[in-house]
């Protein structure tokens, strides 16, 4: 194995387990690893540190596995990893009211660059570092062995492969290729997924305990649902009695899946509409007709994918949320969510207040959100904890 030796006093990271080291910090590499391969990490007076993959071409120049010298980083390595991540998520599916959860989530169950999520009798594989492509082979026969799915479906399709200097993937990797719409649970609720099309591995199950602890403030309520995608927000409030539910997306395929999905749980067309548009642009023309909703949901995408475009976020957010305050109701429920990681949750408070202030409105915080326990936050690795939110009374 190859030796990766770092300057002098930036071990500190390595030894409190952060898994990153970034480039900047290696005084010298003995040797001219492959991207992906697994190399020896030592500090600046040849200690021992931890075993990593190494990219040359990434910032991230190695993403750490093992801290223990005496482990081997082999097949059985990965196969245990793998399966104690599995069995840590396992009571979520128990009660049979759901059966589609992230069973890894890369760094935080320590296979970094590795996300799996199951959907029903199929799994979803996402690739995004460079050592786990090397090993895919291993980790599709393992997730065979352990799961057994109908099928497993390559999604690495995120831009964060190209920081690796790897290509967009997409297809079947093993078994049956995945229905165009596969029917699964959450929260007792129906969806169709669309693996192959969807969004990031097909469905946005960070959401999960969100959408269910939301939907108790909903019965009786008009509801407005933005950035909606295939209606899990719509879809668990229609559940507990709001009235009625407006949905909007830009997406002409998550429009119709939410189609599917009000049909497939039985409730009556007339409860909700879908609106295709810009949520921005809905917004204003909502406040143009003087429109007013008791709840508004607003789950955007990642405004800020790195902390160079913090600013420009924080601007995007403030002005979403200063629209849907003029649209709430006195007294209304706003929850506002933030799914970049660069967003850290008191700077998210900071872009409420200031929206808050430019809409002239008393705003209250009555709960904070977080991401679901299949989505872990590991201690040493506060980069994890990218899903916040916050439910405001808006007065």
């Amino acid at each position: 194995m190859i030796d990766v030796i770092l300057k002098k006093g930036k071990e500190k990271a390595a030894l409190q387990r952060h898994p990153w080291i970034f480039s900047g910090a290696i005084d010298k590499v003995k040797g001219s690893p492959l991207n992906g391969e697994v190399v020896i990490v030592k500090a600046a007076d040849n200690e021992f540190l931890a075993y990593g993959y190494y990219n040359g071409q990434s910032r991230v120049a190695v993403r750490l596995l093992e801290w223990d010298e005496n482990k081997t980083i082999d097949k059985a390595w990965y196969q245990l990893k793998l399966q104690n991540a599995i069995a840590a998520r396992q009571h979520v599916l128990q009660d049979k009211q759901t059966n589609t959860c992230r069973l890894v989530f890369s760094e935080a169950d320590f296979l970094p660059g590795l996300i799996v999520d199951q959907y029903a009798d199929f799994l979803s594989l996402q690739i995004l570092s460079a050592g786990m492509e090397n090993i895919k082979q291993d980790i599709i026969a393992i997730l065979k062995e352990e799961l057994q799915p109908k099928g497993i479906f390559d999604k690495s399709d995120s831009n964060a492969r190209t920081h690796e200097n790897l290509e967009i993937a997409q297809g079947l990797l093993w078994g049956e290729m995945p229905p165009e719409f596969i029917e699964v649970k959450e929260n007792g609720i129906l969806y169709h997924i669309n693996i192959a099309e969807g969004q990031k591995s097909g469905f946005y199950c960070d959401q999960r305990d969100n959408r269910r602890i939301l939907a108790e403030y909903a019965s009786g309520k008009n509801v407005l649902d933005c950035f909606s995608y295939s209606g899990g927000f719509s879809l668990n409030c229609l559940r507990k009695g709001a009235s009625h539910i407006t949905s909007i997306d830009s997406s002409a395929l998550a429009m119709e899946t939410l189609k599917h999905n009000i049909a497939l749980n039985g409730y009556n067309e007339e409860q909700q509409t879908s609106i295709q548009s810009d949520v921005n642009k809905q917004l204003r023309i909502f406040k143009e007709e003087g429109k007013k909703f008791d709840i508004i949901i607003l789950d955007p995408p990642k405004y800020a994918p790195s902390r160079s475009a913090l600013d420009r976020a924080a601007r995007a957010y403030k002005d979403l949320n200063r629209l849907a305050m003029h649209l709430l109701e006195s007294g209304g429920l706003l929850a506002t969510f933030s799914c970049s990681g660069a967003v850290d949750i008191e700077t998210f408070k900071q872009i409420i207040a200031w929206a808050a202030l430019d809409a002239g409105k008393e705003v209250q915080i009555i709960k904070q959100f977080s991401q679901p326990e299949d989505h872990p936050v590991r201690i040493s690795f506060s980069e994890g904890e990218y899903l916040k939110g916050l439910l405001l009374r808006v007065l």
